[in-house]
């Protein structure tokens, strides 16, 4: 793989259909590196060569391998609650099998890192949601590990404390967060700059991302995204917070709105933010 410098300028991306044209685009965004999102009703039987060879081609550099799964609803709070990762007991075992699923395509990548939205954590540390999910990333991590890969835990569904408690009772040495300040607030879970402070040494990749906090006397709604720089996250604030605590891998811009044009328009201005803001 290429090396790549302190604070590159990546991008999240959907695995698309046509693997060479999906790596082409992100490529035409002016980045060379990024973090691809694997559909839950993706084949991944043969899927590995295809998209090594599209990698190669465009010598773009894959960090991460997300996962995410069927039947996941981010509709509002409470729906994220029943559907999201790995809190619904209906789909657990499922969802862990396809998560391994996920970590061995990566390893054929030769991509390090895997991660996932596990879902709500909670609080409770005897609750049987809690111990359940715990264990369940202990296998997952396990399994990583043989794949000499870690596994990051996206930030957004628990405040900094509960998810910085879970990392240490999990302990796992190659477990960590993939820290996206937008996510704070969208959930309303605390001020993302505060917990970059709180979970800096965690930190192993990172979202560019940007939103609004939710409506106020709303507790059930969502915040919503914003293109980079026009949320409410602090975009300077936020690439300080990171050098200070020390972070130098990869910038990952996360753009998620319906239309497409709009997406690619907003990642172009995110990377020359980034750029202006990185120095």
């Amino acid at each position: 793989m290429q090396a790549l410098g302190n604070m590159e300028i990546g991008v999240l991306f959907w695995a698309g259909d046509d693997a060479a044209a999906t790596v082409r685009e992100q490529k035409s965004l002016g980045v060379r590196c990024g973090q691809m999102l694997v559909p839950g009703e993706m084949p991944l039987d043969g899927a590995a060569a295809l998209w090594k060879a599209a990698l190669q081609a465009e010598n773009f550099t894959l960090q991460t391998v997300f996962c995410a799964y069927i039947g996941e609803d981010y509709a509002d709070i409470p729906t994220v609650e029943r559907t999201v990762g790995f809190i619904p007991a209906a789909t657990r075992a499922a969802r862990e099998a396809r998560t391994l699923a996920v970590s061995d395509f990566a390893r054929e990548l030769g991509v390090g890192g895997l991660g996932a939205h596990i879902g709500f954590v909670p609080e409770d540390t005897g609750h049987p949601n809690y111990v359940a999910v715990r264990d369940l990333v202990r296998r997952i991590c396990d399994h990583a590990a043989r794949n000499q890969q870690t596994f990051a835990l996206e930030t957004g569904q628990e405040p900094a404390p509960v998810l910085r408690h879970f990392l240490r009772d999990v302990d796992r040495p190659n477990l960590g967060i993939n820290f996206d300040p937008a996510n704070m607030i969208l959930y309303g879970t605390g001020d993302p700059i505060e917990a970059l402070g709180i979970l800096g040494a965690h930190v192993i990749s990172v979202h560019a991302k940007d939103g609004d906090w939710p409506p106020k006397g709303s507790p059930e709604a969502l915040g919503t995204e914003k293109p980079l720089g026009q949320g409410a996250v602090g975009m300077e604030r936020f690439i300080d917070t990171l050098k200070k605590v020390g972070f130098k891998g990869q910038l990952n811009i996360e753009r998620e709105v319906p239309d497409h044009a709009e997406r690619l328009r907003d990642i172009a201005m995110g990377v020359k933010l980034l750029e202006k803001l990185r120095g």
